[in-house]
């Protein structure tokens, strides 16, 4: 059976990998004019077609991939103008492999589902170094039909597939992922100023969590790549990113009427870092932030 055309909306840090390795695995790739030039011109000389408007990235494509921001960038590239749904023709599949918001989620589904349309939650983990090596996580929420159905395609793209479950429970999945992750984050980023500002070295404090049960990837990320050069891009993920990420989480917690005071305590972490100016810098600049706050100096310290 010929494979899947597949179009695809947002071809940036993330977006770029995964539509590279669908084109390079034979998929017929639409993509649309993007506001970085250097990403659509890599995709259309591998074979890549583009287009102007999200309308005509529906028109002809069996699946459509979007890999946006957030909720907002899902409405408008879905129900804005000239978007998806204008075009959208029974049995095409949308794939949001954004954080989007479950409320966000659940009205594509059921607005689309009126059009014969399936609307698919599948949000991803890892970095952009994991996209474009094809070995990216991603969390599908769909009937098991329609998983199967995908299974091959996620496949070009994704080491890892994990069928969460039924609509909705993907973006739910990795909202409750990134909270646990962020978590670790901004935990980590506290500890470091109390043990600096205590005369702890940071060094032993990295030894005896190394060795220990509370060693984690995200910590490596974090204190290991600063201590081995004054480094905060291990963990290449915006400090916006990752409030609108908490943000969405504790949406959802107040929509389940669960008391979230971790998360809220998260998310007020990430917002501050914000505030100080530091959104459009990486999840390890909440060391920076604890700087700014404190007044000790974390960043270079042994």
């Amino acid at each position: 059976m010929d494979k899947p055309r597949i179009g695809f909306v947002g071809v940036g840090l993330m977006g770029h990998g995964i539509a590279k390795n669908l084109v390079e695995k034979g998929h017929l790739l639409t993509v649309r004019a993007h506001r970085n030039r250097a990403p659509v011109d890599d995709l259309v000389k591998r074979g890549a077609r583009e287009v102007q408007t999200h309308a005509d990235i529906a028109r002809d494509a069996d699946i459509v991939f979007l890999c946006v921001t957030g909720a907002p960038q899902v409405e408008e590239a879905v129900l804005g103008k000239d978007g998806l749904a204008s075009t959208a023709r029974a049995g095409m599949i949308i794939v949001d492999t954004s954080t989007s918001e479950p409320a966000t989620t659940a009205r594509m589904r059921e607005t689309l589902a009126a059009q014969g349309v399936r609307f698919v939650d599948a949000p991803l983990a890892r970095t952009p170094v994991e996209a474009e090596a094809g070995k990216l996580n991603i969390m599908v929420g769909a009937d098991d039909a329609t998983f199967a159905e995908l299974q091959p395609v996620l496949a070009t793209f994704c080491e890892n597939i994990i069928h969460a479950g039924p609509a909705g429970h993907g973006i739910v999945l990795k909202l409750v992922n990134n909270f646990v992750a962020q978590a670790i984050c901004t935990a980590t980023a506290e500890a470091c100023a109390v043990a600096v500002k205590s005369g702890l070295s940071l060094t032993k404090l990295h030894q005896v969590i190394s060795a220990g049960a509370v060693n984690s990837g995200l910590f490596q990320m974090v204190v290991g790549k600063m201590l081995e050069g004054g480094h905060l891009d291990g963990l290449k993920f915006t400090l916006v990113n990752a409030a609108k990420d908490l943000r969405y989480y504790t949406h959802l917690t107040e929509s389940l009427m669960m008391p979230s005071i971790v998360g809220e305590a998260v998310h007020q972490s990430l917002v501050t870092a914000n505030a100080l100016g530091l959104g459009d810098k990486y999840v390890p600049s909440l060391l920076e932030a604890q700087e700014k706050l404190t007044g000790v100096k974390i960043v270079g310290a042994k």
